[in-house]
């Protein structure tokens, strides 16, 4: 959840950690600093706060050296703080690191240190890592992490720089990311994630859980847990920097918002051919034979993730009539979960590298699940684990609150669905083509939704101090309900929450009193009628109401006091039109309120702690 960068090279290491750390500013975080070998010894300058907080601590202060690592911290131990942000040193002040990640056993580890005569000025557990290598220093560091890892319990990316050895870049990884860039005159860059570096290289390499990286100038050498060494090729970034810029947009937020029609169209162009009407057979990761032989689904996903998986379980069991569970990843280990033969395992995120997620994926690849994972980022953990991978191609996701990542998984899931479907024989050539038709359209219908932006700001101007808000729907439209409500928390915090609509009369319309703002989302066909009753049920009781629906549909326009309405299109589709005038909802309220959108408090953009 937090920022590592690391530089080794010709030019000043201060800047350019500060840049870098600057590009990842979007994963959270409360601290953050620096540690960079100025030629006598390892100067370390952190600040509680934003960066700009780190940034003028180190005006009128020369901090310079070749070498250097820097930290965004995201607090578990230890309050935020100047002295618990990160690099922490050992007690001489020769060895510094940065740390992503928790190490579970860091209390006993402690004792032990604190035995040995160690004393402790932080109360994070990354302060143990470092004492924990000063304690077994051999003189060469790469040595004394193969004596240290071992007896780490947890999770860990690390970024290491030792007074003795000022030509060397430490770094390791266990269940937490950390890539590896080249660049040009043997430069050399560790970070957490690829946006920190690729304004100086798009040389990447991706490193695996227990591998140990030694960076010189002339080279970059792996080791795998045992000592062996790695052989690894690099992969090129081709994405464009622009794309992770905000490009004359106020947040990174409102600017992925805008970038959905684009998202939506990328991610189904590689899967479905325009001219035929078709789902392009070579880009599906599932045969005929493998759909046969499913006996259930299990999809895993955290968060907005989990919301697209829910609105999965609906277009598999609808279309492919599949039994269908979705299950909350971080719950998912711990209720010694049952795998059955035949179960294909859907893994959801973003990132790819979502902590909980991963645990889960490993578990029921251990009880013999096929994996496919669902994921946005090229080389990233559960890509490279899963079974099969649909990428979703939305491009880099910069706020925290995620927009276009979501469309993007709901659009591969809408198309697994339908292939899914047609090749178990419940859907017929003929159907499948008027669906692939209408998909075609979703791009297009989602720029149309976009021009609501005026309309939706005024109402948010309206209503911006609402002290909780309500959204109800049915069906698809609940799963919908629950991303809806979730955006809003997330960026504005305004509590929200959301109800399956028929559940109103089962303890939730208790809460309704005078002036509360129910949100109805009211897509479904089959369910409107049995919507809009609740609808009743609320505005008879003071409930100031807006509702969601199709273009054209006078029987919500009838019962709510505000509509906002999308392009009429397939009810499996809704979810990817009526969630965006949602999401633009919860911006403006957000805005009206001065909060901080894209960096909302006690947030990460990428959960890689449990």
């Amino acid at each position: 959840m937090c920022g590592i960068v690391g530089y080794l090279g010709r030019d000043n290491a201060t800047p350019v950690l500060i840049n870098g750390l600057k590009h990842l500013e979007y994963r959270g975080y409360d601290s953050a600093g620096i540690a960079v070998f100025n030629g006598d010894h390892i100067e370390v300058v952190k600040a509680k706060g934003r960066l700009a907080n780190l940034e003028e601590r180190l005006e009128g202060r020369e901090v310079a050296g070749h070498l250097g690592i820097g930290h965004t911290r995201w607090a578990t131990h230890g309050e935020p703080s100047d002295i618990n942000s990160h690099p922490h040193t050992d007690v001489k002040g020769e060895i510094a690191i940065v740390h992503n990640g928790i190490i579970e056993n860091y209390a006993e580890l402690k004792a032990w240190l604190m035995d040995k005569g160690c004393q402790f000025v932080s109360e994070t557990d990354t302060e143990v890592v470092a004492h924990m290598l000063n304690q077994y220093y051999t003189g060469d560091m790469k040595d004394t992490l193969f004596k240290v890892l071992p007896k780490l319990r947890g999770s860990f990316a690390l970024g290491i720089i030792v007074k003795s050895q000022p030509d060397t870049l430490y770094c390791a990884r266990k269940d937490s990311p950390l890539v590896v860039g080249a660049g040009e005159d043997g430069t050399k860059y560790i970070a957490s994630d690829i946006p920190a570096i690729l304004e100086y290289t798009r040389d990447i390499y991706l490193m695996d859980n227990g591998e140990i990286g030694v960076l010189k100038t002339d080279g970059v050498t792996f080791y795998d847990e045992f000592g062996t060494v790695v052989s690894k090729e690099i992969m090129h970034v081709d994405w464009d920097i622009k794309s992770a810029e905000k490009g004359g947009y106020a947040h990174f937020m409102i600017k992925e918002i805008h970038e959905q029609p684009a998202a939506l169209r990328d991610t189904m162009s590689p899967h479905v051919d325009p001219e035929n009407y078709t789902i392009r057979q070579q880009e599906m990761p599932l045969t005929r034979e493998q759909v046969e032989d499913i006996a259930g689904i299990t999809i895993l996903a955290c968060g907005t993730a989990y919301h697209a998986g829910m609105v999965g379980k609906w277009l598999f069991e609808a279309m492919a009539r599949i039994p269908v569970e979705v299950d909350i990843a971080s719950e998912f280990r711990y209720r010694d979960p049952i795998i059955r033969p035949g179960t294909l395992c859907i893994i959801i995120s973003q990132s790819g590298e979502t902590a909980d997620t991963i645990a889960a994926m490993r578990e029921a690849k251990r009880q013999g699940a096929r994996i496919l994972a669902i994921t946005n980022v090229v080389g990233s953990t559960i890509a490279r684990e899963a079974d099969q991978v649909i990428y979703t191609w939305a491009g880099p996701e910069i706020a925290v609150a995620s927009t276009k990542a979501y469309v993007s998984q709901v659009m591969v899931l809408t198309i697994l669905a339908a292939d899914i479907a047609h090749k178990r024989g419940r859907m017929s050539d003929e159907e499948l083509r008027d669906y692939v038709k209408e998909l075609l359209t979703i791009p297009d219908k989602a720029a149309k939704v976009l021009e609501m932006n005026s309309e939706i700001q005024r109402f948010a101007h309206k209503h911006f101090d609402k002290r909780s808000v309500f959204y109800l729907g049915r069906g698809l439209d609940y799963a919908l309900a629950l991303e809806a409500s979730l955006k809003l928390k997330e960026i504005s915090y305004i509590h929200s929450e959301a109800y399956a609509a028929g559940e109103l009369k089962h303890g939730t319309i208790a809460l309704i009193e005078p002036g509360t703002l129910v949100v109805s989302l009211v897509t479904q066909s089959k369910v409107i009628e049995k919507t809009i009753s609740n609808i009743i049920e609320v505005k008879v009781r003071g409930a100031e109401t807006l509702a969601v629906a199709f273009e054209g549909d006078t029987k919500a326009r009838e019962e709510v006091k505000y509509l906002f309405t999308v392009p009429k299109t397939s009810d499996l589709f809704a979810p990817m039109l009526a969630i965006i005038p949602m999401q633009m909802l919860a911006y403006y309220m957000a805005l009206e309120k001065g909060c901080d959108i894209d960096k909302p408090r006690n947030l990460a953009k990428s959960v890689t702690v449990e």
